[in-house]
C-alpha cells in the first residue's frame, strides 16, 4: 500500500482550516447546511474504508531511536492531538531542538478561543503538556505525565504567534522534572512545570 502520510496531513490541515473558518465567519443557513451535508458525505466514505491500526514499532523508532541534531525538528507521532500534522482536531505545531531545550512556534486559531480574543486555558495547558513531553523524545526516555502545573500570567492570544520553550530540570529515580514558559512579544504569558514518570522502552511493545 502506498504511503498516504502527505495526503492525510493535507486532508487534516484542510479540516482544521474548515473548523477555524466556521468558528470565525458568519454564514447563512443554506451555507451551513451545505457544510454539514458535505462533511457527512465524506465521513460516510471514510467509514466505508478499513479501520487504521497505528504502527507502535514505527512510533518507537521515530520518538526514541533517532538522533536529533541541534536546530533539527523533534519528531513526534503524526496523530498527536496537539501537534500531529495528521490530526484534524489538533494545532499542528512545529517543535525544534535548541541545545538542551525544545522550542515550539504556536499560533492558535479561532476554534481554540475561550473568552473573545484569547485562547481557552485548557488548550494552553495541552500545548504545555505536549511541548514538555517532547523533552522525553529529545532525551530518548519514554514516560508519561504524572503532574502538570500551569500558571497563567496574561491572556494567550488568538491568531498571533507565540513561543513555548522547555527544558529538563532534574531527575529523582523514575521521576523526571521539566519546566517551560510561553512568551508573546517578549513577555511571559504563561509558565508550566511537569513531573514525568519514566518507563522502560521495552515496555512499549506492539
Amino acid at each position: 500500500m502506498a504511503d498516504d502520510s502527505d495526503a492525510r496531513a493535507r486532508a487534516a490541515g484542510a479540516l482544521r482550516r474548515l473548523g477555524h473558518t466556521l468558528m470565525s465567519h458568519e454564514a447563512d443557513v443554506a451555507l451551513l447546511e451545505r457544510v454539514a451535508d458535505a462533511a457527512d458525505r465524506v465521513a460516510d466514505d471514510l467509514n466505508s474504508a478499513p479501520e487504521r491500526v497505528r504502527d507502535l514499532v514505527e512510533l518507537k523508532r521515530r520518538m526514541f531511536e533517532v538522533d536529533i541534531p541541534d536546530g533539527g525538528r523533534v519528531s513526534h507521532f503524526d496523530e498527536c492531538f496537539v501537534s500531529g500534522a495528521q490530526n484534524p482536531l489538533g494545532i499542528a505545531i512545529d517543535v525544534s531542538r535548541q541545545g538542551d531545550e525544545v522550542v515550539a512556534e504556536v499560533r492558535l486559531g479561532p476554534a481554540f478561543e475561550g473568552a473573545p480574543g484569547r485562547s481557552h486555558g485548557g488548550v494552553v495547558a495541552a500545548v504545555f503538556d505536549d511541548v514538555l513531553g517532547y523533552l522525553l523524545t529529545l532525551h530518548k526516555q519514554p514516560g508519561f505525565t504524572g503532574e502538570l502545573h500551569v500558571r497563567y500570567l496574561a491572556a494567550t492570544p488568538i491568531g498571533q504567534s507565540f513561543e513555548v520553550r522547555a527544558r529538563m530540570t532534574g531527575r529523582e529515580g523514575r521521576k523526571l522534572f521539566a519546566e517551560g514558559e510561553a512568551t508573546s512579544e517578549g513577555r511571559v504569558i504563561a509558565s508550566a512545570s511537569a513531573t514525568f514518570i519514566a518507563i522502560d522502552l521495552a515496555q512499549l511493545r506492539p
